[in-house]
């Protein structure tokens, strides 16, 4: 984890509990006499974010609907705390590409580092749900919301003549059909032996989780649509989840002629990850 993360050390379950009380009927002693949650409870995992949304950045009301994804505060950060090293400025404008109903990058943008920020999503409902978030804080009444309404682009549409964006953000749909989605959840449920899937924190709506192609191809869309806003972004970054799939993706984003092209590799527990930069300037 980075080391700027404020999250590296265990969580002090006492004080999130003092932030938000709901989180205690999921916090118990582990084999090794520590307070923890079950990671593999959607429930818990959402109690265990909101607590700390509010003990760390004051933010009184976040919900999201049970099928959408409930992301890691902590590694949400981690990817912009390295985003912020390679901007090396202040006053940062960032968009984020598909931000579910959790909105989880502009909420850690603007409350952490102060960015101003829009987000993109092409799900009426997620992006209802957003909304109603940045309603019930005050503190994120200047986030924009863009509604995506064709879903075969990624930038296109959403960026406009007029703007510019220090960096763009994107953790893009992993799988690339339903099918595949289905059969890794239950394979994780299996290899957890878990009783009840429902209770699970495997879930996502269809945007969030499969695009046709997968991510590699998401990507490489996205790298495709990049040049055409080449002079209004400074930074175009994404989230590769499989290391296999980078040679291709960096294939395609040189077909583009960037100027510089970074991949930065990430580390949370024992996930490895990393994402990959590129830039026109």
């Amino acid at each position: 984890m980075h080391q700027k993360n404020p999250f590296t050390k265990d969580y002090n379950f006492e004080n999130l509990i003092t932030h938000y009380p709901g989180l205690k009927e999921y916090v118990f002693v582990n084999k090794h006499g520590n307070n923890s949650i079950k990671f593999s409870n959607n429930q818990a995992v959402i109690a265990l974010n909101t607590a700390l949304l509010k003990a760390h950045y004051d933010i009184t009301y976040w919900k999201i609907p049970d099928i959408n994804l409930c992301p890691p505060v902590p590694g949400r950060l981690d990817y912009l705390l390295h985003v912020a090293e390679l901007l090396q400025k202040e006053d940062i404008k960032m968009l984020d590409i598909g931000t579910g109903a959790n909105l989880i990058y502009p909420i850690l943008a603007s409350r952490h580092f102060n960015w101003q920020c829009t987000a993109s999503e092409v799900d009426l409902d997620s992006l209802k749900n957003a909304q109603e978030i940045i309603a019930k804080n005050e503190s994120l009444k200047d986030i924009e919301l863009r509604h995506q309404k064709f879903k075969s682009s990624i930038l296109e549409h959403i960026i406009q003549p007029d703007d510019t964006f220090d960096v763009v953000v994107c953790n893009p749909p992993f799988y690339k059909t339903r099918t595949d989605a289905e059969r890794n959840n239950q394979r994780k449920v299996d290899n957890l032996q878990l009783e009840e899937a429902t209770t699970q924190n495997f879930g996502g709506s269809s945007n969030e989780l499969w695009y046709k192609g997968g991510e590699e191809a998401f990507i490489k869309k996205m790298a495709s649509e990049s040049e055409q806003f080449k002079k209004q972004v400074h930074w175009f970054t994404v989230l590769v989840s499989q290391k296999e799939h980078l040679k291709n993706i960096k294939r395609a984003i040189n077909k583009t002629l960037p100027s510089e092209v970074r991949i930065i590799d990430m580390e949370q527990g024992n996930k490895q990850s990393r994402l990959i930069a590129w830039s026109f300037q």
